[in-house]
């Protein structure tokens, strides 16, 4: 594990929390922590032509990024964008649908991924907003708390642009990758050198940490886990670490189960996150060789209550006095009440170790 010591004195508490450092209590976060269940968030977001617009307002997307720090205090806040900015900076057409969610121009052969090949070379110019957001967000930002600049792993991103969407089997990505191969990697590979020098771009905007989305990595079998998943994150985290060491890199591998100890295993990863399905004992486990960022239930969190409480004490009470992060274990849905997440950050923040 990265020891504490490799984040510099100066670091806020949360980047210092990536390093190992153990305080106390746990710093936190929420993934999803900006979004549809404040009433902020949506008067915001009527402002906006639509998602693709509002991603891209940066005047919006800051003033979102901001708006539960507000309300919660939490250790950091994590940029508002998605993780489609990045087909969208390639030329892959985008939209979102009400009801249907995100809707891509589908690249299911070696005509369309040459196409988004040739589209790369304008990609900083359709994602600069993106970047003008993170360096107004880092103005604005309270001195303690941390930045977190994002991308979806090259996976998962890739669902999307082969499937056109969201997709129940991922039957159209697999067959791809699977008849394929070499058609199915240059589109890998355009994805991670694009992710790469996005990743490095919202750094030099002032992003202090970052988190790699990884959603769909529970898909695969084994041999294409380590392929598919494990492979184009390390290229990413490798040459983050050569340049940027002192930028922490949190990888959020969803429904990985046993195979989260691979990824726990990428050199160069700083934290893990884990999904709300990982028992604590193993979550201990891994916390023996990595930071464990997770992993309440975000149902839990709509629900409130008892529920809440002895949901959120027991993860505390066997992940907090390590190194670890509280976080949910997928974002915050729509219907959960704003007081629920004001009752967990105060739990969070009244936690101590016993002793």
């Amino acid at each position: 594990m990265n020891s504490a010591s490799s984040a510099p004195a100066t670091a806020k508490p949360f980047v210092r929390s990536l390093r190992g450092a153990i305080h106390e209590r746990p710093c936190f976060w929420l993934m999803r922590q900006a979004g549809r269940y404040l009433p902020e968030y949506r008067a915001t977001r009527a402002q906006a032509k639509g998602f693709v617009d509002l991603c891209l307002r940066p005047d919006l997307a800051c003033e979102i990024t901001l708006q539960p720090l507000r309300r919660y205090g939490m250790d950091a806040a994590i940029l508002f964008s998605d993780i489609l900015m990045v087909p969208y900076g390639l030329g892959q057409g985008l939209e979102f649908r009400e009801g249907e969610g995100p809707v891509l121009d589908a690249a299911r052969d070696k005509a369309a991924i040459a196409r988004l090949e040739a589209g790369f070379q304008d990609f900083d110019a359709r994602v600069a907003p993106v970047y003008e957001t993170v360096r107004r967000v880092a103005a604005n930002l309270p001195d303690t708390t941390a930045l977190i600049g994002f991308a979806g792993a090259p996976w998962t991103v890739a669902t999307y642009m082969v499937e056109g969407g969201s997709s129940k089997d991922f039957a159209n990505v697999r067959l791809l990758a699977y008849r394929d191969r070499p058609a199915f990697q240059a589109l890998i590979d355009l994805i991670v050198r694009a992710t790469t020098g996005y990743l490095k771009r919202q750094i030099a905007a002032g992003a202090e940490a970052l988190q790699l989305f990884d959603t769909w990595a529970g898909v695969l079998p084994e041999d294409e886990y380590a392929h598919w998943v494990i492979e184009p994150v390390r290229r990413i985290v490798a040459t983050l670490a050569s340049e940027h060491p002192d930028i922490p890199v949190i990888f959020f591998p969803k429904g990985s189960g046993t195979l989260y100890e691979t990824a726990a295993a990428i050199p160069g990863i700083s934290a893990l996150g884990i999904d709300t399905a990982v028992p604590l004992a193993f979550a201990r486990h891994l916390q023996s060789k990595i930071v464990v960022q997770g992993n309440l239930d975000p149902i839990v969190l709509a629900a409130g209550g008892d529920a809440l409480e002895r949901a959120a004490r027991r993860i505390l009470d066997t992940l907090g006095a390590g190194p670890f992060v509280f976080n949910l274990g997928h974002g915050v849905i729509p219907p959960t009440p704003p007081e629920n997440v004001a009752r967990l950050a105060a739990i969070v923040r009244d936690w101590r170790a016993a002793r």
